[in-house]
């Protein structure tokens, strides 16, 4: 009787283990379809390993953090990433970074959303106005708050969220990812600038507009 409670408890225990060492790792980009010929496989969830006897240190380097980016834009702000495509020693490591900076008196970093990783940022200069937008799980609650000089703020992910310089200098943050490759949606260029565009009578009964206004601002993108 004994060894029989034992085999039960053994195959409990090994089905209740497989939950844990058996799972699908997150995935590295925006979509990665199955194919039956390994001849047109070219992606891996991530990138291919090198052979750990040829790494070096240069590969776990990137430079370049101390220049500031070009904010003469539409919005006012540049994006310098530190992802996997510029630092490859990253891959498979779930981490990465990129420096943001902020034109005076209205530079914005637009409402966007990370679908594949938390976002934690610092403000290294300047003064920013910061924050996202809950669920509809959570009634779309907004959260937001006035960061300075040496202010964190977290945007969890795929959260929309967004930055705003509200002081008269140049502002700058760093922000870090639970990814290496956290993919990044900007919301009014997906929307109005997709490729090919949504059908306008989609977007004008979604945003309770005309359709002529849906036109006009998918002229912009």
């Amino acid at each position: 009787m004994k060894s029989a409670y034992f085999l039960v408890a053994f195959a409990l225990f090994a089905f209740a283990s497989s939950f844990f060492s058996a799972y699908d790792p997150s995935p590295l980009q925006d979509f990665c379809v199955g194919i039956n010929d390994t001849k047109n496989g070219v992606f891996v969830n991530g990138k291919f390993c090198r052979d750990p006897k040829l790494v070096v240190a240069k590969d776990f380097f990137l430079s370049g953090f101390d220049k500031p980016g070009n904010t003469s834009n539409a919005v006012g702000s540049a994006v310098t990433p530190a992802f996997v495509e510029q630092l490859l020693g990253l891959n498979t490591l779930g981490v990465s970074l990129v420096r943001i900076d902020y034109a005076p008196n209205g530079g914005l970093n637009p409402p966007h959303t990370h679908p594949r990783g938390t976002e934690i940022l610092v403000v290294q200069e300047g003064t920013l106005y910061v924050g996202f937008v809950s669920s509809n799980d959570d009634g779309n609650r907004f959260f937001a708050k006035v960061l300075n000089k040496g202010d964190i703020f977290v945007f969890p992910i795929g959260m929309i969220h967004f930055q705003l310089n509200i002081g008269e200098t140049l502002a700058v943050a760093i922000s870090g990812f639970s990814s290496q490759n956290p993919g990044t949606i900007v919301i009014a260029n997906a929307i109005f600038g997709s490729n090919p565009r949504i059908n306008p009578d989609v977007l004008a009964k979604a945003f309770m507009l005309d359709k002529n206004i849906i036109k006009y601002l998918e002229s912009l993108f």
